[in-house]
């Protein structure tokens, strides 16, 4: 919900307090040169920046290579930290591609499918919970595609405003797809949009806010927070969920996979906490096993074992 008038805003988590290297006018340019000239020739300026970022941004550089080392098991070689910013740098530029209908351009493998359509066979919506791992755009695009269904984010009201001005440059007609919290009306908006059949997207990997409560769980071989409201908002509105990840496997493919996470409802008040606890674990270990196959996929820049929390609760 909003704060009230008059109380101080609330604490920033510290990934929310990096600078922002991009403007609504750079991204508005890289749709009309990547559209133009098409991936191949667009994606030159992707090697520059990559570069930059890894010269240039010690903060993230510093996280990068914290968790390179927890995930390869030993120091990361040059080319593999700038193969991680890389990646994430392609997710950022193919967003242009699937938000513009532009599939063909791409070969996609589809796992799970079959998860999706039994949990959207009784008429009611589905939550998916995903990660900043990969690319979630390719998500929502090849929900949309094979299910017939619209494919909507759910995201606090700040992350909001700013993937909005992002998705108003590459297709203004995706903004559509983004549901802010922090209204008097969000969960009226949630509730109806999942009574109405819609695919609910929620990263789940971490929260905007310091004071978010979380939940402590083993995750590459340290205790790391994660945020319990995702899970705490899917067993209030006692639907099912799943996990999805969309990895970029280099060039043009990618892996979208669905696997089962929780169902929550049939559970009651009683239980409800356990449910949660259960949820968020297997959440966790299905983010590692994502990670382990595809390690160049996480886009958390920032020390993730540190944030506020991780510490606070035994794993």
């Amino acid at each position: 919900m909003s704060e009230p008038a008059g109380a101080p805003p609330a604490a920033a988590a510290t990934w929310t307090r990096q600078a922002e290297r991009s403007s609504t006018a750079i991204m508005r340019f890289m749709v009309w040169l990547s559209l133009s000239l098409g991936r191949p020739l667009s994606r030159i300026v992707l090697h520059g920046i990559a570069a930059y970022f890894v010269l240039f941004a010690p903060a993230a550089g510093r996280a990068s290579r914290s968790y390179l080392t927890r995930i390869l098991g030993r120091r990361p070689t040059l080319a593999e930290r700038y193969l991680h910013v890389l990646t994430f740098a392609t997710t950022i530029h193919d967003r242009i591609y699937f938000l513009n209908g532009r599939f063909d351009r791409f070969d996609i493998e589809i796992r799970g499918a079959e998860l999706v359509d039994a949990a959207l066979a009784g008429g009611r919506g589905l939550l998916l919970f995903g990660a900043h791992l990969g690319s979630f755009e390719v998500l929502r695009a090849v929900g949309r595609h094979h299910t017939d269904r619209s494919v909507c984010m759910l995201m606090h009201e700040e992350n909001a405003r700013k993937i909005n001005s992002v998705l108003a440059a590459i297709n203004p007609a995706a903004t559509q797809d983004v549901l802010a919290l922090g209204h008097l009306d969000s969960m009226l908006q949630l509730r109806d949009r999942l009574d109405a059949g819609q695919i609910i997207g929620i990263l789940a990997d971490r929260s905007p806010r310091l004071d978010d409560a979380t939940g402590t769980h083993a995750f590459l071989g340290s205790p790391a927070a994660f945020p319990l409201g995702p899970f705490r908002l899917a067993a209030m509105l006692r639907r099912p969920v799943l996990f999805m990840s969309g990895l970029h496997l280099g060039g043009t493919r990618y892996r979208v996979e669905f696997s089962q996470l929780a169902d929550f409802s049939e559970v009651d008040r009683k239980t409800r906490d356990d449910a949660i606890a259960a949820a968020q674990q297997r959440y966790a270990a299905l983010l590692e096993g994502r990670c382990r196959s595809a390690p160049f996929n996480w886009f958390n820049f920032f020390d993730f074992w540190r944030a506020k929390g991780a510490d606070d609760t035994p794993p």
